[in-house]
């Protein structure tokens, strides 16, 4: 019955990258069919948008809810936020150093095109946008999603509070994510073709622009962010879980990262990180805690894109990102891509930090280039953000349950099995 039910998971996966390929090349070669057909990946995105909000306030609230400990709960935010925080500088540091070693632009621009981009939020305003809402209809949109995880912490601490753990709300929250996991296991099954029709329009929106102005920032880009994977990655696994991480961690990454470099948006993966994190045997009060929370906060490859931005126009004006600069650009890479919400395109607000703090009179000019790099480096960048997600609950779950904690899984699913025999 395991064996079925593995062969299956690949089937399907399997399918999805089929899906990807075929949509590839249909938008190569038709791309007018390929934007044509783009609604049909746009339905399976916003089904998953739908699903998502609901989804992020009861499995937070849920999981804060339910502890019997709230010095539990505070050790599991913080612990993830620190994780986030070391991850996100040790890829700003990354790619800070490949951009010295390989510049994305050898010469200066002399003819850049402005654009008008319309008055942007100051620095205060984005920093009350990032925590809270306007009122509590702001909450209900994908767009607030930070605000949102914010309330839902607090919500659950509150329940906490009033029911010690065990009430009516506590299990209406614990109910209501089961329900909305379902869900989207239903929708998964449509995912084939969605997936076919958005990488047939990514193909015929962007494949001219990634072989040609941008080129030489793409093969910096996209490289890093597949080696990232399958290096740091394996270490984040084998400090969390041990000598059984990485093998682990390879079984259950394969999807989490499909799905986000499908549909481009940490948020829509939040409900496959948490089956996957079900399955590893991670504990549910911190893999309901770590993946919606990584969805806003946890951004290694924004991280990554934030740096090569910075760098970018900084060399299109003929300016040198010189070693004493690293130390700020490194503080804005984690500060504007923890500020990012999680959703395609990231909302434009690291674009306006970045702009603020390095380009604050050439803003019209800088923008623009930074929205184009963004839009080519998301597929991957939000890859590496959302399955990045899957393996920092490791990590989380060594300093919350103890190094051992994945042993115990396995043996726990292991004695499940026999028993079912």
């Amino acid at each position: 019955m395991n064996k079925k039910s593995v062969m299956n998971n690949y089937r399907f996966l399997a399918l999805m990258l089929a899906a990807m390929i075929l949509g590839c090349i249909v938008g190569w070669i038709s791309p007018k069919f390929g934007t044509t057909i783009a609604p049909f990946g746009t339905v399976f995105i916003n089904m998953m948008f739908c699903i998502v909000v609901p989804l992020v306030f009861a499995s937070i609230s849920g999981a804060v809810a339910g502890m019997n400990s709230r010095k539990r709960a505070g050790k599991i935010m913080g612990t993830t936020i620190a994780i986030f925080l070391v991850t996100g500088a040790i890829a700003a540091v990354i790619m800070f150093v490949l951009m010295k070693l390989f510049p994305p632009v050898l010469h200066a621009w002399h003819n850049m095109a402005s654009e008008d981009i319309g008055e942007h939020a100051t620095m205060s305003q984005m920093i009350v946008n990032f925590f809270t809402a306007e009122d509590f209809v702001g909450l209900l949109s994908r767009k607030a999603m930070l605000p949102l995880i914010v309330f839902s912490l607090l919500f659950g601490f509150a329940t906490n509070h009033a029911e010690q753990g065990d009430g009516p709300v506590t299990r209406w929250l614990d109910g209501l994510t089961q329900v909305m996991l379902k869900f989207v296991q239903i929708i998964t099954y449509y995912a084939p073709i969605a997936f076919f029709a958005i990488f047939a329009n990514l193909m015929a929106t962007y494949g001219s622009a990634i072989t040609q102005s941008y080129g030489r920032a793409m093969l910096v880009y996209y490289p890093l962010c597949f080696i990232y994977i399958f290096t740091a990655f394996p270490l984040f696994a084998w400090f969390g879980g041990g000598k059984h991480g990485i093998s682990t961690m390879f079984k259950h990454i394969a999807k989490p990262a499909i799905v986000s470099l499908g549909t481009c948006s940490s948020v829509a993966t939040i409900p496959t990180n948490l089956q996957e994190a079900e399955a590893t045997g991670i504990s549910k009060d911190v893999s309901e805690m770590v993946c919606p929370l990584g969805a806003t906060m946890h951004m290694d490859g924004s991280c990554f894109s934030c740096v090569l931005k910075i760098a970018f126009v900084m060399g299109a004006m003929g300016t040198d990102m010189s070693w004493k600069m690293m130390i700020p650009v490194i503080a804005v890479a984690v500060f504007s891509s923890v500020g990012m919400s999680g959703v395609p395109g990231g909302g434009y607000i690291g674009e306006y930090i970045i702009c603020s703090i390095f380009f604050p009179n050439n803003v019209e000019v800088a923008f623009p280039i930074l929205v184009a790099i963004g839009n080519l480096v998301d597929p991957p960048a939000t890859m590496i953000n959302s399955s990045g997600d899957y393996v920092v609950s490791y990590m989380v779950s060594r300093f919350v349950d103890g190094k051992d904690w994945l042993n115990n899984a396995i043996r726990r699913q292991q004695a499940e099995v026999a028993s079912a025999e």
